[in-house]
């Protein structure tokens, strides 16, 4: 089969596109054809260098396609099915995965981290990744899903508990996770502030439900939230630039608010003053994607219609690094998606 692979960290232009050996599924897994790959910045991430990458390596997170074969020992499933794959797998045994916490298993990793993922033709994985998708979602949508739907859901769900009624400022509405924490902070009946690099992203953002938008290269945030909350702040800030928005992040916050961060984009390295954070009561909260229920009930909104995926920009598998280069320079608006 085709594939894109890393032999060596870096650059765009260390992606390679070439030939490797089919994927010889097991009989209790299934080998599904990849059909679309979105892209996520955990590639880019890989791709220049993390530990535990085990070289050459295919990137690649979020996959729908068609089902090839079933193993003799999987039920429920058939060949010729739509689907997309969860993206996360852990050992499926210990006390965390069986209480249904798959994301904190000792074992836990996604789909193109330490394992090998979607940036090809096959793939064969474990049935509990193989989730059947309706005829109202082309394959490209459905890629754009997985990661970025399950990381928002826990984010506000899991994490922040959000509540009706509540303020929410998303941080960076034209990124997967801002796109869907948009989406599923409306679907709670919460007011949503977003923040974007340019107008048109914003009017995007406000076509999905956001109802203020704050362009952050022309407007200081935590002056614009307390302009838009009559100086009241906001109950939740979902984060994940890190370092570049951290301090406006805080600032943004009502007493007693809540920072839930997945990510950090801009760097990892952030100060405040401890005085601030327990003189406010405040809370700041990590999450890292999600479990396989939460995935499923973000999902159920997604089949259903209240929710819906965006995508940007499809790509041929075989142009990999232009779809590398075109989201490093941050223009767009959805998901980026390869087409093996």
């Amino acid at each position: 089969m085709k594939a894109v692979r890393l032999h060596e960290f870096g650059g765009p232009e260390v992606l390679r596109y070439e030939d490797v050996p089919d994927p010889q599924p097991r009989k209790d897994q299934v080998l599904v054809r990849i059909k679309a790959c979105a892209l996520n910045h955990l590639d880019l991430w890989v791709r220049k260098g993390l530990p535990g990458i085990k070289l050459p390596h295919i990137l690649g997170s979020d996959i729908a396609g068609e089902i090839v074969e079933v193993g003799e020992y999987v039920s429920g499933l058939k060949s010729g099915q739509r689907v997309l794959l969860a993206p996360m797998l852990s050992c499926n045994h210990c006390a965390k995965c069986v209480a249904g916490l798959q994301n904190q298993c000792r074992e836990f990793t996604v789909l193109g981290n330490q394992v090998d993922g979607g940036n090809c033709e096959l793939i064969a994985v474990p049935p509990v990744n193989v989730i059947p998708i309706p005829d109202s979602l082309d394959f490209n949508q459905a890629a754009s899903v997985p990661l970025v739907f399950l990381t928002a859901w826990h984010m506000l769900v899991g994490r922040a508990g959000i509540r009706p009624g509540q303020t929410v400022l998303v941080l960076g509405g034209g990124s997967g996770v801002g796109i869907a924490a948009i989406q599923i902070a409306r679907l709670f009946q919460a007011r949503v502030i977003t923040t974007a690099g340019d107008e048109e992203k914003l009017e995007k953002a406000h076509a999905l439900g956001a109802d203020h938008g704050i362009n952050h290269y022309k407007q200081k945030i935590s002056d614009e939230v307390r302009k838009l909350t009559n100086k009241a702040g906001v109950d939740i800030v979902v984060e994940h630039v890190g370092s570049a928005t951290w301090d406006e992040s805080m600032k943004s916050l009502k007493p007693a608010g809540t920072i839930v961060t997945c990510g950090a984009t801009t760097g990892p390295e952030i100060k405040f003053d401890l005085r601030f954070l327990f003189g406010r009561q405040l809370s700041f909260l990590g999450s890292y994607m999600g479990s396989m229920g939460e995935l499923h009930e973000v999902l159920g909104h997604l089949f259903a219609g209240r929710l819906k995926p965006v995508v940007d920009r499809a790509f041929p598998l075989k142009d990999a690094r232009a779809a590398h280069e075109y989201m490093e320079a941050s223009q767009m608006f959805g998901k980026i998606v390869l087409n093996p």
